[in-house]
């Protein structure tokens, strides 16, 4: 080994930190581990705090304005609350049946967290609320409160009201009592989870670094990282809604940027100790390179985590809560706790074994064999990827419903039957206000209005303070409740079928809102609320991603000094995320491999899920990313061969991206057994995107893209030289060979340091 040294000159940030922690490494361990026992102590109650979400429009919308409306001049919300009452004689007419009815429906009524309720039998016997064979009805009621509150009264409300009696069978449904099953599931798939998740990360672990004492480093820097995000959330709790499903995110992201951080920082620590015996300065060293790779890999995670701040929706916010927590404390863990537990083990960390003589190996062969014909090999994965991501042209948004959950949940079987029963989608009503100018519409415009609006192909009918219209007559001269007309304004139900809404809800929205008429109106009800949140969430979303490829473009700017390295990460990662995208729809979509994962294909995707998704998938394959880069340069700055600094750089990190790849998909692939379907795609689709990212992308795509490169990897105008040479911050870095009198370069602290990094020879 090397004998002791220290860096000339001022050593960088990073180096001072990774040597006071060795110094102190004992009180470093005291002080996290009790930021560790009171994140464990506070954190543990952050599930029981965190909420429910829905999916509504933002509050400047038109559904937005209407549900507040309604409920403010006419004490009317949307029906949430479904009863599917079945006769057990086949007729829901039958008197028995009636009476049975009406006293469900009063009973109902009688709660006081429900607001209003309706039925077939109290609303003239509407036909859109009886099956088409007569033989089952509807009772629709309203829970008032956000989606905790209404979700908590269900827990009792919905088994109270599920019942068989003589006369009838009564079972629950509606939108709340779906996802509140959503909820109970996707907690079942948490604890799941875990139990898989942990004992299987850890054997892996032990296995590839063949010292249990090592293997045990990444697992307490994912659980020093998740217990943190824990507590993290249940503070912001106390400010604004967080969403229960982020504890999802926060237990396979934090595990798994636990282990990458953790191979990265031990591989680089074992490196350092064959160079030098003394076990301070290789954790100083290893905190000053590997460190500044966990630093700027960080950052670019949560660069693309943060931009689901800009969604003015909980749901999304809630995973950035959770993200943006889980990578913080994982750099913290892996700048301050790892180095503290580095340097307390020592020698048990260090392998049993010399490593194999550099310019061997699987990564570095495979790269000199891609750089030998870099068309060819880059060639044949660039049309594969193409390939597998080509199903993405074809993808078809639609609403979220029953179908994400397992086949034998109540609720879906209740829904289901309603699809298959009945023609129209009373629950689903559209909600029109009209009116506005000082007295509510003539009952001769209000009745043409109607009219018009069931005459509409997607309108099984329209219900006004005028009567019952369907296909442009009025078939009841009175309406079927008494609240439809108001002072200065009155309001329309317009139920669409079931047809319409799942073929084409922004049509059927849409066209509603498109009809004509002589006074003011605004459409709303659960289909417009679903309409606009879609519209907002697209909206944003060139924003969103402009910002994160260009933050992302900045930060591998600064690293690397390099114009053409940023932009060949942003293009090789699109890439990436395409195979993903393709896969959500050739599965999800389309349904295939529906009968091996155990879901139901919709024919359509959420919006939400796909976005969530790429900024989680995005970060992940910009830290592989930031992973190699690091090294390459480090050794292209130390050599100037590109076609060596490839080879070597693959050589040295390559085995360590791939182990960390398949133990963080694994991870995620956990959730491949969820109930939920949502969890599923996002198992599954990140699952395959790191594992995909990981071998075709960076084993074949990046070295032929370098190779075609060559020196131009390393190019940037003068201007941007200039600003990198005085902004940038690069990586320590040893001397060429490791020798007794290496010199470490700072990176450079503050602007105009620029310690150690100089300019590149291919500047």
């Amino acid at each position: 080994m090397a004998a002791n040294t220290r860096p000339p000159g001022r050593p960088s940030l990073l180096w001072r930190l990774g040597d006071l922690v060795a110094r102190r490494r004992g009180r470093t361990l005291v002080l996290t581990g009790v930021l560790f026992v009171l994140s464990v102590v506070y954190g543990s109650g952050a599930l029981s705090v965190l909420s429910l979400s829905r999916f509504e429009a933002p509050p400047d919308s038109q559904a937005a304005q209407v549900r507040t409306v309604l409920w403010e001049e006419f004490g009317v919300g949307a029906p949430n609350f479904t009863l599917l009452v079945t006769a057990k004689g086949g007729d829901v007419d039958a008197p028995e049946v009636v009476e049975a009815g009406r006293r469900l429906t009063e009973e109902l009524a009688a709660v006081p967290e429900v607001s209003e309720v309706h039925s077939y039998w109290t609303s003239g016997s509407s036909p859109t609320m009886r099956s088409e064979d007569g033989s089952q009805a509807l009772v629709l009621a309203h829970l008032p409160g956000d989606a905790d509150t209404t979700r908590e009264v269900l827990t009792t409300l919905s088994p109270e009201f599920t019942r068989d009696t003589a006369e009838i069978t009564v079972q629950a449904g509606g939108r709340e009592e779906v996802f509140r099953q959503v909820g109970q599931e996707s907690s079942r798939d948490f604890i799941r989870a875990e139990m898989l998740i942990f004992p299987g990360v850890l054997l892996m672990l032990v296995l590839l670094l063949r010292r249990f004492v090592a293997a045990l480093l990444p697992m307490a820097l994912g659980l020093f990282a998740m217990v943190g995000t824990l507590a993290v959330l249940r503070v912001l709790a106390l400010f604004t809604d967080v969403s229960s499903f982020a504890l999802n995110l926060a237990l396979v992201l934090g595990l798994g940027l636990g282990v990458d951080y953790g191979l990265i920082m031990i591989s680089r620590f074992r490196e350092e100790r064959r160079r030098t015996a003394d076990l301070r300065t290789a954790v100083a060293a290893t905190v000053a390179t590997a460190g500044h790779t966990v630093v700027f890999s960080g950052i670019t995670v949560l660069v693309s985590l943060s931009a689901l701040l800009l969604f003015p929706f909980a749901f999304l916010r809630s995973f950035a809560y959770g993200g943006l927590a889980v990578v913080f404390f994982g750099i913290v863990g892996a700048l301050v706790l790892l180095p503290a537990l580095l340097a307390y083990a020592g020698p048990r960390v260090e392998r049993k074994r010399q490593p194999a003589a550099e310019g061997s190996g699987f990564w570095h062969a495979t790269a000199v064999r891609v750089m030998r014909r870099p068309f060819l090999f880059g060639g044949a994965v660039l049309a594969v990827l193409l390939l597998l991501g080509s199903p993405f042209l074809g993808i078809r948004f639609g609403p979220p419903d029953d179908r994400i959950l397992p086949e034998g949940t109540s609720s879906r079987q209740t829904q289901q039957q309603l699809r298959d029963n009945f023609a129209s989608e009373e629950a689903d009503v559209l909600q029109v206000v009209a009116g506005g100018e000082g007295a509510p519409p003539s009952p001769q415009q209000l009745r043409e209005y109607s009219a018009a609006l069931s005459e509409l192909p997607q309108v099984a009918q329209v219900e006004s303070a005028e009567g019952r219209f369907v296909d442009g007559v009025r078939v009841r001269d009175t309406p079927s409740r008494n609240d439809y007309r108001g002072a200065e304004l009155t309001w329309l139900a317009v139920t669409p079928l079931y047809d319409a809404l799942s073929e084409d809800l922004e049509g059927t929205v849409e066209a509603v809102r498109s009809v004509e008429a002589p006074f003011e109106t605004a459409v709303g009800g659960y289909p417009a609320e679903l309409t606009d949140y879609r519209e907002s969430v697209l909206n944003r979303l060139p924003l969103v991603m402009g910002l994160i490829f260009a933050i992302t473009f900045v930060i591998l700017f600064l690293m690397s000094g390099s114009l053409l390295m940023p932009l060949k990460a942003t293009v090789v990662n699109l890439l990436s995320l395409s195979v993903m995208f393709g896969a959500l729809v050739w599965i999800f979509q389309e349904g295939n491999l529906s009968g091996l994962l155990g879901f139901t294909a919709t024919g359509s995707l959420d919006t939400t899920i796909p976005i969530l998704m790429f900024c989680v998938a995005y970060g992940l394959s910009m830290d592989y990313e930031v992973f190699i880069m690091s090294r390459v340069k480090e050794e292209y700055d130390r050599t100037g061969d590109n076609e060596a600094a490839v080879a070597t750089g693959l050589e040295r990190v390559g085995p360590l991206v791939t182990a960390a790849a398949v133990i963080l998909a694994l991870t995620f692939a956990a959730y491949a057994s969820s109930g939920v379907v949502f969890l599923k795609m996002l198992g599954v689709g990140t699952a395959l995107v790191i594992v995909v990212d990981a071998t075709l992308v960076r084993a074949i795509l990046v070295p032929a893209f370098m190779r075609v490169a060559g020196r131009a990897n390393w190019w940037a105008p003068a201007p941007l030289r200039w600003v990198h040479d005085r902004f940038g911050i690069s990586e320590a870095a040893s001397a060429p060979g490791g020798s007794p009198g290496e010199e470490w370069a700072g990176a450079a602290v503050g602007a105009g340091q620029g310690a150690g990094s100089g300019r590149s020879p291919g500047h």
